[in-house]
């Protein structure tokens, strides 16, 4: 004889409160402040071992704020995760038109757990915008694939356009290149993109939380994508008459687990990344090509749950040992070598972005080693998500919080 078990009612005020939450929680993403440009001092003197500076914020309102990057004449674009490009020029602030689909989850109670990594990520502008007019950006692309819901699987897409006539939207959109096969959406999804100057372009896929495509060349997750241009695997890639059978000709590097920093050092021409670790193990180290990293055999972080360590130790033969490695996780993110004139102690000096910490560290270089490091913004303004080099020689910052902003560091006696 079965029992039946009468549900509880709720109490008519616990639903009203319940209803009323929820509410107010799907309504988060329709009332948002708005993105606007601003002068407003947060630190007016941080002192550090070689340069003293001060914090300005220069825009806030902005959703979770991915990547900035600047076009010749100085305005400014960035990139939000939910799926939102902007152009500030001036004390204006558009949002710009004809994006592509792009997946985000909205709603993080519908999103995988630890919250959803999806959305716009990365903006470059191509070095030669003057003459071709060409923006490249990276986002997670919705689609189908085989075993997964095609509402919900996602592959990190390299795109390109170039804006309108007035400068309100995007033209000429072109997706070069989607990662193939897509898988549930959520994790590591990289993705930073560089120009090296021999006409191809260079974006970091992250893999995707399933650890076993960085070790498989014929899977690109979990590794670093060189294509041409205008798209297609660039012809001396180092797979693509090393081996026979079904590698992927695109794949540049591999062993990587979700590199969110990258960049190319203007005086050699070097490209460092930083990856994130499991729980700890965060790596700095110089892309070259054909190299493995290593993940996951390799590791210098251990299980979440279990504490116990990753992999089968901290080195193997064939792979490349990092320049640098934070033993606690910080959780890498924006990268920059800085060669300005605003900071001239700070040349060659990498500057890398910290989620976690909320920091961004100054990484002293001597003949391609890591020397010392120093914690320049512990914690003042957020979580770092991009740190660049602007073009008048400043260091700027974009905070990933739901209310996140840009700031500019500025040198002070």
């Amino acid at each position: 004889m079965k029992t039946m078990i009468k549900p509880r009612k709720t109490p008519t005020g616990s639903r009203i409160a319940i209803l009323i939450f929820l509410i107010l929680a799907n309504s988060v993403n329709i009332v948002r402040a708005q993105p606007r440009v601003m002068e407003q001092e947060i630190e007016s003197r941080i002192e550090s071992e070689e340069a003293n500076f001060r914090i300005v914020r220069i825009v806030e309102g902005l959703q979770h704020p991915w990547a900035i990057a600047w076009l010749p004449d100085g305005r400014m674009l960035v990139t939000e995760r939910p799926g939102r490009m902007h152009l500030i020029d001036g004390e204006s602030v558009s949002e710009l038109t004809n994006l592509p689909p792009i997946h985000h989850e909205e709603d993080q109670r519908t999103a995988p757990e630890g919250g959803s990594q999806a959305g716009l990520l990365d903006v470059a502008v191509h070095p030669d915008f003057d003459q071709n007019g060409w923006i490249y950006f990276t986002y997670s692309s919705p689609g189908d694939a085989d075993g997964v819901d095609e509402e919900r699987a996602t592959g990190t897409a390299l795109a390109r356009a170039k804006l309108n006539n007035d400068g309100t939207g995007l033209t000429d959109l072109e997706t070069i290149y989607t990662l193939i096969p897509r898988t549930e959406p959520g994790r590591h999804y990289g993705s930073r993109i560089v120009f090296p100057g021999d006409g191809t372009v260079i974006f970091s896929i992250g893999d995707r939380g399933l650890r076993y495509p960085s070790q498989d060349l014929t899977h690109p997750a979990g590794s670093m994508i060189r294509l041409m241009e205008d798209g297609g695997a660039s012809p001396d890639n180092p797979f693509i008459e090393a081996f026979p059978g079904n590698l992927r000709p695109e794949i540049y590097s591999f062993g990587h687990r979700n590199n969110q920093g990258m960049a190319i050092d203007p005086a050699t021409g070097d490209i460092w990344a930083t990856d994130h670790g499991p729980s700890g193990g965060d790596l700095l180290y110089k892309i070259e090509a054909g190299n493995n990293y290593g993940w996951p055999q390799v590791s210098y972080g251990v299980e979440y749950s279990t504490r116990e360590h990753i992999g089968i130790g901290r080195e193997a033969p064939g792979v490349t040992k990092p320049a640098y490695v934070w033993d606690y996780s910080m959780a890498p993110s924006g990268l920059a070598v800085y060669h300005g004139e605003e900071f001239p102690s700070w040349h060659g000096n990498i500057l890398a972005g910290s989620l976690l910490q909320e920091r961004v560290y100054r990484l002293v270089l001597e003949n391609g080693e890591v020397t010392r490091h120093e914690i320049l913004i512990p914690g003042e303004i957020g979580r770092i998500r991009d740190v660049r080099q602007g073009p008048d020689g400043f260091v700027y910052l974009a905070t990933d919080e739901s209310d996140g902003g840009i700031y500019r560091l500025e040198p002070v006696d």
